[in-house]
Order: structure tokens, then sequence, then C-alpha cells
């Protein structure tokens, strides 16, 4: 007696289907599982046998084989218990044989009383489904909510193993919910803090303004107290506006990284991520046995934010140059090559040195040059260079501190201005696949990043001024482009490349004179 039922996995941030054969003939009854599982998928033996018992069914005492296909990609989870007990189920004779189960996807894991409990990868493994034409899938009931993000496939909400084989022997049918795209999933946000708190910086503040415009890294350097922290977490009240295709990229990576439960089914705001400096490599980028995605893919579409940049581990901060340049990840194993996806806007914060008094013209500094040139060469230079904006803070005056007149912007109102130059970049490059300035290839930057003469001219004189790298001219252009779209400019004018070129100063300013 034979089955075939189809389930789902997953690899990096793509599902794949899965093929669960399985084959029950006399002999001494055995239960093997074969097809390259993990420890989850070996342990299933034990869950299927007694969900099944407890749910009043007949378990088969035969010889049992169940082959997972294809069999030489690794599978790991116990989101096949559900599948497996409807395979051993159909080839026994408990299932309508007459019901068409090739147009179904099973998961879901089994408690050895025959509940089905919550997986991991839901979204992606519903969306790998759906790209195979397979519109309808038995969930765990605790995942229906996750699963109703995708659109135009019927789910199977099941609570129990007994519920779906009286849905399947047509007995009790299951309500069938439709995935739909709703409004609701993106709703406005109540922030606790907003940009009109931060008194002063008016450069840093313009500099974050537009970094959220065109999802630019920004790195800041300044003294203890200056608000470099407070600036870096008020950006998230900031960043535009979340699309639907977002949403569903960056529900990907926490589906699968086991962050989504019911209470929070989906990401509908962009991530901000804050690691401490105590992190290592994998939990950063990424990695483990079996490949997990980093705090740099968890802030995908969102802000990876470095506190106290200088006291993370140097190869810490050097594994994210490539996710800067790619806009992934890739992480090789000796059975697999997994690529989680990234692309967040990193945002640094520093101390100029170890007392941090180095910028306080008032206050001196009780750092020797060796120790600030120790301190600071944390941060290797080609990672300093791929920082498209860098920002000196200062300390504020006591007047600045406590001014009370000044009319301060509110986050709403840069929102706007943030949204309004996102939507002109977002219709620029429409078909190119990308979505910001940030993202500019090489070869797009002549196409869309024209210079006035003028402005040619004071581009030239700094890079030989300064000795800029190739890479740091094109970050000052993709700036300069930001710079102009958040002032509605078609060209780059003169100004807006004098601009960009001041957030390049620690290409000419006192710390990096000291390195």
């Amino acid at each position: 007696m034979f089955s075939l039922i189809k389930s789902c996995g997953f690899e990096g941030v793509n599902g794949y289907i899965i093929e669960i054969e399985t084959d029950i003939k006399g002999g001494i009854p055995t239960f093997d599982i074969v097809g390259l599982g993990d420890m989850a998928v070996r342990e299933a033996k034990e869950r299927v046998r007694a969900a099944i018992r407890n749910s009043g069914l007949d378990f088969p005492t035969r010889h049992i084989v169940v082959n997972m296909a294809p069999a030489g990609v690794r599978k790991e989870g116990p989101m096949f218990d559900l599948p497996i007990a409807i395979g051993i189920l159909s080839a026994w004779g408990q299932i309508n044989r007459e019901y068409i189960l090739d147009d179904y996807i099973f998961v879901g894991e089994l408690s050895l009383d025959g509940r089905v409990r919550p997986v991991k990868g839901i979204l992606p493994m519903i969306l790998s489904a759906r790209e195979q034409n397979i519109t309808k899938l038995v969930v765990p009931k605790d995942n229906l909510r996750e699963a109703c993000l995708v659109e135009d496939v019927d789910i199977y909400p099941v609570e129990t193993l007994s519920e779906i084989v009286l849905h399947l022997n047509e007995v009790r049918e299951i309500q069938v919910i439709r995935g739909d795209r709703c409004n609701r999933y993106f709703q406005d946000h109540d922030y606790l803090f907003d940009f009109a708190e931060v008194k002063g910086q008016l450069k840093a503040k313009r500099a974050l303004e537009i970094a959220a415009a065109g999802a630019h890294n920004c790195m800041m350097v300044g003294s203890p107290g200056s608000g470099k922290t407070m600036l870096a977490k008020r950006l998230c009240t900031i960043l535009p506006d979340i699309s639907y295709e977002e949403c569903v990229e960056i529900t990907k990576i926490y589906s699968i990284a086991g962050l989504i439960n019911n209470e929070m089914p989906f990401i509908n705001s962009r991530p901000f991520r804050s690691p401490h400096h105590t992190s290592t490599t994998a939990s950063v980028v990424g990695g483990g046995r079996y490949p997990k995605p980093g705090e740099v893919s968890l802030a995908h579409y969102g802000v990876l934010f470095l506190d106290e940049a200088p006291e993370f581990k140097k190869e810490v901060l050097d594994s994210l140059r490539q996710p800067i340049e790619d806009g992934k990840v890739t992480i090789s194993r000796a059975i697999s090559s997994v690529t989680f996806p990234a692309k967040p806007m990193i945002v640094m914060a520093a101390n100029p040195c170890n007392c941090g008094k180095y910028f306080d013209d008032d206050t001196l500094c009780t750092c020797t040059p060796h120790e600030v040139r120790t301190y600071f060469r944390r941060i290797s230079k080609p990672l300093l260079d791929r920082m498209d904006l860098q920002v000196e803070i200062l300390s504020l005056e006591y007047d600045e501190i406590n001014c009370k007149n000044v009319n301060v912007e509110k986050s709403e109102v840069i929102k706007k201005r943030v949204n309004k130059a996102r939507k002109i970049q977002n219709d620029r490059y429409k078909g190119n696949g990308i979505f910001s300035n940030s993202e500019l290839y090489p070869a797009m930057l002549e196409k869309y990043c024209k210079l006035t003469q003028d402005g040619e001219d004071i581009l030239r004189r700094s890079f030989e001024k300064f000795k800029l790298s190739a890479r740091a001219h094109d970050k000052i252009l993709k700036v300069a482009r930001t710079i102009a779209d958040l002032e509605g400019s078609e060209s780059i004018e003169c100004s807006h490349i004098t601009e960009s070129i001041q957030y390049r100063s620690f290409e000419k300013n006192r710390i990096l004179r000291e390195i």
C-alpha cells in the first residue's frame, strides 16, 4: 500500500515542495523515515505514532517506510509530522483514497495527543506552493494569520489530527479561509518618541533625513551625551512607509527565524535592530550549524544600529562589508549554501576616543595620540568608506539645551518629505529592480546622476584634494541625488553636490589625520 502526500520545507528564505512517499507492507513491524532528515525529523516517528493512536485512529503494525523526496536535500524541523501522519493513514486506508490529496499541502507539528502545533517558516512555504499552482494548504490554526498574508490561496486551519481526517473523509468540513491582502496589515504606528525631542544637532538631523530618504548608511561620531543614540532611536519615526512587497519579504525572514507568533503574525513596520557590542559574527551576519539569519538580515529594509561601534570586534564589523555591497549574505556549509537578503540602513555611532572628549575644545582629552589612533582604528577605513554619510556631532551648549522658543520639526513633518522623496525614487527606478538611490549600480550613475558643469568642477577638485576613492565618488553622487529628490529637483545642482561632500567629513577631519 502506497501513498503520496505533498509538504513544504524551506532553505534560506525560499520554500520548496517535498513529497512524502509512504509504503506499508507485511513483515516485522518497523517504522523508518529516510530522505536526509535531521534529528527532529527522525524523532517524528514517536510523535506520529502516539498522535495517531491518541486520536482514536489505527496505527498499522506493519513494515512502514517513509521517504522524503528529493532525498538529497537536507530537511529539518518538526513541520513534517502532519504530512507523515496523513501519508500513513492514507496508505493504510483510513482516509478516503478517492479524495484528491495532490491538490493539498500539509504542514504542522504533532503533539502526542494529536493536537497540531504551530511551526516556523509558514510564509515562504505558502509562497513556494502558490508558485507551483498548489492553492490548498492545511496549516496549524496558530499560523493562520501569517498564512493569510498570501493572496489567492485557500487556507485550512486545523487544531487536531482527527479534524483533518474527518475533513478528508468528507464527514465534517473545515471552514476555508481565503488568503487576502488587507489594509489592516499596514496600520499607523504611535511611537513613544519624536525628533522634536532632540535639542539642536540640526546637521545630524538633516543627515538622518537624507539617510532615511535614500536608504543611505550613516556614521555619527561625537562626544558622550551629544545625542547620537537618541537620534538613531528616533530614526524609525521618519522612515518611509512600508510596501506590501517589503512587508512580505521581511516577514519571511522573521518567520524562518521563529520570531513570528499569533500575536505578531507579520512585520508591518520597518525593523530597527540594535545588537549589543558583545555580539558574535554569527549572530550579526548569520550562521550556525543549520544557517539562520543574523541581525543584518533581520534589519532588512529597516535599520541596523551599531552603538559604540569601536567596541564591536573588528571581525564583526568587517563582516558587514560584503552585505553592504551585495545586499545579501551567503553562508556556506559542507552540506549546503544558504543566501539571506540583507539591505538595511546601517547606522553606526562612536566616540572619537576612549575618554570621548577629543572633540571638546574646552575639555582636556586625557587620551594620548597613540590611544586615539588605536581606538578609532577598530573601524577599518574600507568600512568607513562604505558609510554614505559621515557626521561629527559636537556637545550642546547650555542655551541650546534650554532653548524653549524654537520651533522644532516633528517626525511626522520630516516623514512627509521622506515619503515624497522615496516615491520619486520608486517611480524613477520602476522596472530596474531597485527602490532607492543607495542601490544605484555604477552603470546607472551616468543616467540618473547627471551633474551641471559647476557641480562637476567642485566634485573633481574635492576628489583630488581629499584623495577620495572611486567608491566615495559614487557615494557622493548618490547622496546628492537624494538631496535633489528631497527638494523636488530633477537635476543635481551645485548646492546638492557641495552639501553631499560635507557629509564625507572623515576623509578630511581630525581623526583620520591622526590615523
